[in-house]
């Protein structure tokens, strides 16, 4: 069945020349938002406020390395999508190796989300926590489960648009708190001090704290699922439709390229608010929690967190936390399940579920994942009721495969990406210094956990 508004088939009446302005191609970004709201959320508020809390300012490098160097490959492969019209599942199908229906990379995929799911059960966790905190007659778990009732109906036939809108304003509105709290910080000689905050940026491994640096490597700045989420963003955005079917015409070359520029300022604006998030997030986790000697657990993990805000803003931004965080943590939820529920769709067409024209089909997949995607990570955390823990474990297997997606980028780059759409030779370049860095510090941590139990 073909479906006037499939975002995913490439029809020539969707063509469109890219905007020439500045403004003009502000006005064209988008998927980095949502990508932005994923990002800022389990990630920013639990991980990377925990990785300070326990080493002080010793992993700022990590931080910003994370925030930097994964945006190369992400505009990679966006480039990708632009110039071929696959979708990302698709385009890393083409990797060589073992396949059952989908190759290994698909498969190593699906696996790393189904462990992020103890992400999105934490965040179901923390948030329920601030509601019970605000309304201590219902218990955690039953705000766990209206929770779920309010995602399930915001989700199911969603659009892009919605899904759009909603994430911009979560993004602007704790950004903009946290950046504020964080410039007080530094006014706050009890807990910040720059001698410190240099010394952050010496590369020194954070001793006892390198599993969260690791899982913090993973899930903060643009993490593995977020990088499988951009394409599927970008394609229902529509950059690869407006760019239309490869014919090698100079037309098609100068409006893919054109595309391709406004994907890049898309990505630029998206890494400025999550890098400024997360080195606010951060720098309060260092500077307060550090400095108080406290470390987010299981059960205080929200009374603790607030104190990034009471210590910089005053007590009066108690209730400001718990607004802030729950449009945060539940953002993320929103963002996460809105795009891991297309992927695992687009991975069901793959095994031969439905055919690509089928829109219809691949709505209804996508609504059954939605379902899954958020009744496990629920029942994960009635079981767990950990959510800092969660959120570490979740962001140790998005470590686990950013090393596959960057050789698979790297894969595509070299022997599939058309002569006539390649970037230039200095940002293949970074893109393999990128990858190299990538498989460095993941294959660092693999080594020591292996050297921890005698295995090396």
């Amino acid at each position: 069945m073909n479906h006037l508004n499939d975002p995913y088939q490439l029809r020539p009446e969707d063509v469109a020349e890219p905007p020439q302005t500045f403004l003009a191609t502000l006005q064209r970004i988008g998927p980095g938002m949502i990508l932005a709201a994923s990002i800022v959320g389990s990630g920013e508020l639990i991980a990377t406020t925990t990785l300070g809390a326990q080493v002080g300012y010793t992993a700022m490098w990590v931080i910003l390395l994370s925030c930097l160097i994964k945006p190369v490959v992400q505009a990679e492969m966006g480039r990708y999508i632009i110039a071929s019209g696959e979708t990302g599942l698709a385009s890393f199908n083409r990797m060589p190796g073992p396949r059952v229906k989908v190759n290994w990379v698909v498969w190593a995929w699906s696996v790393m989300t189904l462990m992020t799911l103890l992400q999105v059960g934490a965040m179901f966790g923390g948030v329920s926590q601030v509601m019970n905190l605000l309304i201590p007659a219902i218990p955690v778990k039953a705000w766990v489960l209206v929770f779920w009732g309010i995602t399930l109906a915001l989700l199911l036939g969603g659009a892009y648009e919605r899904i759009e809108r909603l994430a911009m304003i979560k993004v602007g509105l704790f950004t903009m708190l946290t950046f504020l709290a964080a410039l007080l910080l530094i006014r706050m000689p009890q807990y910040f001090s720059w001698p410190e905050f240099w010394e952050g940026f010496k590369f020194k491994m954070p001793g006892e704290g390198f599993s969260t640096a690791v899982a913090v490597f993973g899930i903060t700045g643009v993490g593995a699922s977020e990088l499988m989420m951009y394409p599927y963003w970008c394609v229902e955005k529509g950059y690869a439709r407006f760019a239309g079917k490869r014919d090698g015409s100079p037309a098609w070359n100068a409006r893919a390229r054109g595309w391709v520029r406004v994907m890049h300022t898309d990505i630029f604006a998206s890494m400025l608010i999550y890098t400024v998030a997360t080195i606010a997030f951060y720098l309060l986790g260092a500077g307060i929690l550090h400095g108080m000697g406290k470390v987010p657990s299981a059960k205080d993990m929200i009374p603790t967190l607030s104190n990034i805000y009471t210590q910089t803003l005053g007590g009066w931004s108690l209730w400001l936390f718990y607004l802030g965080a729950i449009v945060t943590l539940y953002g993320t939820i929103f963002a996460a399940t809105a795009a891991n529920s297309r992927v695992y769709a687009d991975m069901a067409r793959l095994m031969g579920a439905f055919k690509a024209e089928d829109y219809g089909a691949r709505s209804r997949y996508r609504n059954i994942f939605i379902v899954l995607l958020t009744g496990i990570p629920v029942a994960l955390f009635l079981f767990f009721e950990s959510p800092v823990k969660m959120v570490v474990a979740g962001g140790l297997a998005q470590a686990m495969m950013l090393p596959i997606i960057g050789l698979t980028t790297l894969y595509l780059r070299h022997r599939h990406l058309p002569d006539d759409i390649k970037p230039a030779p200095w940002v293949t370049v970074f893109l393999w210094i990128a990858t190299a860095i990538i498989c460095w510090l993941v294959g660092s941590y693999v080594y020591l956990e292996l050297k921890k139990v005698g295995w090396v």
